[in-house]
């Protein structure tokens, strides 16, 4: 068979290892096998059913066509007044953009900020996409190590030490994947601050706000209204497979990013425009508190239960539904270590590689997105696994 012709790019961006394992433990299952999954990071519940009474009626209605590239308006209104009514912050609608998932939005950030040979500070670990989303653009990510010392975030010590010449500017994630930790209120600050005065631009996830446990998150568009800021209907809401998200930008920067989203996917999808109004509904915010206490339950029948069997966390996530642990009591290497633990054990975990470089070999992310019941059946397993 002839190489096929493809761009540079591909070889530069890496697939997600957890899908392959995800990919083994599906056909795992259509074996027979019973798998436990802390692998993925998609909550278990499915949609409130407000949301998909929502979407059902719209789809009835024949709301089935193209919206504006920004998204309908009743949507953009209600997200302005959910900011509003959760952190006291008020934002005009007009610059909030909807997308097809956080990815789209993360898409759209990249597209409009970065040149060919840019650099985009972000930490290492965090989310891989971010790294691939850059380079897919021409751009590059540059990965700063960060440890438990750290939160492992970002600081503005570390921002000041990595800027050079090719620096666009910075990507934060609060609370962070895989790590489930917050960057600070004041640390934020003197992140922007350092930014600002650099003239970068300041990117700030936002994905996971709303599934914080032992505190208050407060939305980076407090500090400044010049940073743009990404969100999603898939961990919060529980719209993982609806394709939607938005993204708050600078007044400026409007026309550019609706520019952008109309030649890259016209529009996010309609009927879960629709559906999302629903979101904001009291009865779907009564659903979503309590779906916040079961996955808090979660972290703290856990987070103990992996220190008991070795592994080391020296931080307490505070956000999300992950659990970084260094593994080097167990293992020198997390990714055959994961795949031995799914094929003998049934049970699916994340390897660090996939989150970047720094001790990647010494850590797995252990996602709490499945019962107490289920989580209590993992750890016993990998209990057993260890003992053998």
């Amino acid at each position: 068979m002839n190489k096929i012709r493809s761009a540079k790019r591909m070889d530069d961006i890496q697939p997600f290892h957890v899908m392959e394992l995800l990919t083994r433990a599906r056909q795992l299952e259509a074996e027979g096998r019973d798998i436990i999954h802390m692998e993925v990071g998609e909550p278990d519940f499915t949609t409130p059913e407000p949301i998909i009474q929502a979407g059902i009626e719209a789809l009835q209605a024949g709301k089935t066509h193209y919206t504006p590239a920004a998204g309908i308006p009743e949507l953009r209104q209600a997200l302005s007044g959910f900011y509003q009514q959760r952190y006291g912050v008020k934002i005009d609608p007009a610059r909030i953009l909807i997308t097809p998932g956080a990815s789209g939005a993360l898409l759209l950030a990249t597209g409009v900020l970065l040149d060919i040979g840019d650099e985009l500070i972000m930490a290492d670990p965090g989310y891989p996409c971010n790294r691939n989303f850059t380079r897919f653009v021409e751009a590059r990510a540059r990965m700063v190590p960060v440890d438990a010392d750290s939160g492992y975030q970002l600081t503005a010590e570390h921002v000041k030490q990595a800027w050079n010449a090719q620096t666009a500017g910075v990507l934060l994630a609060s609370p962070a994947n895989p790590t489930g930790t917050l960057v600070g209120a004041e640390q934020l600050k003197a992140i922007h601050q350092q930014v600002a005065a650099k003239g970068g631009s300041l990117i700030v996830d936002e994905i996971y706000h709303g599934l914080v446990y032992d505190s208050e998150a407060q939305t980076a568009l407090a500090i400044s209204d010049d940073i743009f800021v990404i969100n999603s209907f898939s961990k919060y809401f529980n719209m993982t497979g609806w394709r939607l998200g938005w993204m708050v930008v600078p007044q400026a920067y409007i026309p550019l990013a609706d520019k952008l989203a109309q030649n890259l996917f016209l529009a996010a999808p309609t009927l879960a425009q629709h559906a999302a109004l629903a979101c904001f509904e009291p009865e779907t915010l009564a659903i979503l508190e309590a779906r916040r206490l079961e996955f808090q339950k979660r972290r703290d029948f856990l987070l103990p239960a992996l220190r008991e069997l070795g592994f080391d966390i020296p931080l307490t996530p505070e956000g999300a539904f992950y659990i970084y642990a260094n593994c080097e009591s167990v293992t020198d290497d997390s990714f055959s270590f994961s795949q031995e633990l799914l094929e003998e054990a049934g049970v699916a975990v994340t390897p660090g590689l996939d989150f970047g470089h720094h001790r990647a070999a010494q850590h797995l992310r252990f996602a709490y997105t499945t019962s107490v019941e289920r989580l209590a059946e993992g750890v016993e397993r990998i209990r057993k696994f260890l003992e053998k």
